[in-house]
């Protein structure tokens, strides 16, 4: 049993002598670490500072692109319009053109027929005037009443 307290107390001895060399050791760590988390610390902010900067540059950059995304949208809109007003000014013209055609036409035709209508119905009232006088002749001259009676006028 005295061995056995001999090496306790010598233990204890030896620890005691040893923990104010690793106590003093440690403050000497842990100002290294409070130096490190310091510089960790001013690291991490200044991160901090490069991705608020970051995520400022995102935001500027997508209302940006919203930006042109919007211009481009109504700048075609406009254009869809020009070219749908165009289209309706080009048919309104094509349909009214082709509307006067017709409307020509159908007048020319009036106009056409009209002075042929009016010379058929003097030649008609030419021919049976020309007949009537045939006929009378016809009476009078026995070789004209011949002729008649051949060409299938008596």
């Amino acid at each position: 049993m005295k061995r056995l307290f001999i090496i306790i107390s010598v233990l204890m001895l030896v620890v005691m002598i040893i923990s104010p060399t690793f106590a003093q050791g440690r403050d000497d760590s842990m100002d290294d670490v409070r130096e490190r988390l310091v510089r960790l610390e001013s690291k991490v902010d200044g991160l901090q500072k490069q991705i608020e900067l970051l995520q400022k540059q995102i935001d500027d950059l997508k209302a940006s692109t919203q930006k042109q995304i919007d211009d481009l949208k109504a700048s075609t809109q406009k254009q869809i319009d020009d070219l749908r007003g165009l289209l309706l000014w080009g048919f309104g013209i094509l349909f009214g053109g082709m509307g006067l055609l017709i409307g020509f036409v159908i007048w020319d035709r009036r106009t056409a027929v009209a002075p042929v209508a009016r010379r058929t119905m003097e030649l008609e009232e030419r021919e049976e005037r020309i007949e009537l006088a045939l006929r009378i002749l016809a009476k009078k001259d026995p070789k004209i009443e011949e002729a008649l009676k051949e060409a299938g006028l008596l």
